[in-house]
């Protein structure tokens, strides 16, 4: 087993943390969540949740990854032996996600490539389901490979694994070192661009205008905390993995502050861009801003284009700079989303990183052609659905009881960031992780399953987009299910590495060390 990685920089560190937290949700979820509860009043839950849920976890992820010095599975592992199934969990969460996730990225180069003569035309819609994806007509049938989105896949997998392969330092930290600030640029440039559009004002002030009646809604509240939640990269073992590679005196609390705010900072940038833009194209077509508001795939590969060809000028350069965001955004966080399963099973199996990242990586990129098919978006639509809402929100409030409530490690995780943060943690941070998050996360699961009985009476089939019982079974309930069994299974197999006996795990019974 080769000796375990180090990050050269606490910059590197930091700007690794940022490029997973910072992915494709913050540019196409964000606004669009922001705007339906409440616009501006939305940032007081906002905040609130930040300084509650997404940075107390943050911190404690952190802590677990520096004190026990392993992946998640090892991490976990460490705490004690029962609880190394909820880390192999996580890294299969991962590992599904990352199969989706390297097929939107392979669209956005597609759609970096149409930009130069804008090939996309004035039907996007029809473009992007027709021409483009070769959409099946039926959930469930495979069809053929889609050549447009197979290619660029093919290089999304040589960019990750190759980055991977050369590993923390001359690899991951390299990358984001590169990747971030060009993001930031790039970005930048998209939003004075906006801004400057006519109409420009009108989006900004559907945007920001508070409506301060919504806050009052528990639904909004929710809506805070899912978008923290799901956009930091946290409850699914990346941060963990992550801050495993940092040197012993490292200022755990500080580094949580500086991701978590910067996160949030870039969220509410690709706010004003993407409404600056969204009110130049209301203004040109007459309409109310509601008529021109979407979120997800639907803004960024159908309503963008259209709005794209709308620009006064330049429009092919702008359009560039719009997906290779994208592709910039999504490829850190894609490089985060595998380097959790490359360390989990190099730790586990005692193999080379290199082997890891071919066998782990190679597989992840092997499966991900499914989503490259002509049904591939109904596969990725469901998958990503499920995995979200039944894999990575469970996964957090098994976290956080588990931790707080059955091992009792607040106490000792607060004492060891303390000693090597300036930032100190107080009631405020326990209180968060023992009291507010489990209580919101429960809802939030609440919630969830009340509005998938509600589907029930809605659509045909009672089930997420009225999509048929067999399909759901397959490409939504069994992807959710299976990574919770793999998890299982995994911490079954017996540890071919010395790494875990290296230092003694620490007995359930210790609960209240």
């Amino acid at each position: 087993m080769e000796g375990r990685s180090q990050w050269g920089t606490r910059a590197g560190f930091v700007l690794a943390a940022i490029g997973s937290a910072v992915g494709l949700g913050n540019i196409w979820r964000f606004p669009a969540v922001a705007y339906e509860n409440g616009g501006g009043a939305f940032f007081i839950p906002y905040l609130f949740a930040l300084l509650t849920a997404g940075i107390p976890i943050l911190i404690m992820e952190f802590t677990m990854g520096h004190k026990y010095r392993g992946s998640a599975p090892l991490t976990y592992r460490r705490m004690t032996k029962k609880a190394e199934g909820i880390g192999w969990w996580a890294v299969a969460v991962a590992f599904v996600i990352a199969t989706y996730y390297s097929v939107i990225i392979a669209w956005a180069i597609s759609y970096s490539y149409f930009s130069i003569n804008l090939s996309w035309g004035e039907d996007t819609e029809g473009f992007l389901f027709g021409d483009y994806l070769h959409l099946a007509d039926v959930p469930g049938q495979m069809g053929s490979l889609v050549p447009g989105v197979f290619f660029p896949l093919i290089i999304v997998w040589i960019i990750v694994l190759g980055v991977l392969i050369r590993g923390v330092k001359r690899g991951i930290e390299i990358a984001n070192r590169i990747m971030i600030p060009t993001l930031v640029i790039v970005f930048l440039i998209v939003v004075i661009r906006a801004v400057t559009l006519p109409g420009a004002l009108t989006g900004l002030d559907a945007f920001f205008k508070p409506d301060f009646t919504q806050i009052l809604s528990p639904h909004v509240w929710v809506a805070a905390y899912g978008q923290i939640f799901f956009s930091l990269s946290i409850a699914f073992a990346i941060m963990i993995t992550y801050s495993s590679y940092l040197p012993k005196k490292s200022d755990i609390t500080n580094n949580a502050f500086i991701t978590g705010f910067s996160n949030s900072g870039f969220e509410l940038l690709a706010g004003i861009g993407v409404f600056a833009i969204l009110g130049f194209m209301a203004t040109s077509q007459g309409v109310g801003i509601d008529e021109v508001v979407a979120g997800g795939v639907g803004l960024a590969f159908v309503v963008f284009p259209a709005i794209i060809n709308e620009f006064p000028a330049f429009n092919e350069f702008f359009g560039l700079l719009f997906f290779l965001s994208l592709v910039l955004a999504g490829l850190t966080s894609l490089i985060s989303i595998v380097e959790t399963f490359v360390a989990g099973v190099a730790e586990k199996f005692n193999i080379s990183r290199t082997k890891s990242v071919l066998f782990g990586g190679g597989l992840a990129a092997i499966l991900s052609i499914i989503f490259a098919t002509q049904g591939g978006l109904y596969f990725l639509d469901a998958a990503d659905y499920f995995i979200n809402q039944f894999g990575v929100a469970a996964l957090g409030l098994v976290e956080v009881i588990l931790i707080a409530w059955i091992l009792r490690k607040l106490g000792l995780f607060k004492n060891h960031a303390n000693e090597i943060s300036d930032i100190k943690l107080g009631s405020w941070w326990t209180i968060s992780l023992a009291v507010i998050t489990p209580i919101v996360l429960g809802w939030m699961m609440i919630d969830l399953l009340r509005l998938n009985i509600m589907r029930g009476f809605d659509t045909e089939t009672g089930n997420y987009e009225g999509y048929s019982n067999m399909f759901i079974m397959w490409g939504g309930w069994a992807v959710a299910i299976g990574a919770l069994v793999i998890g299982i299974v995994f911490s079954l197999i017996k540890w071919r590495s010395n790494t875990s006996a290296k230092e003694e795990t620490e007995d359930i019974s210790n609960v209240n060390n």
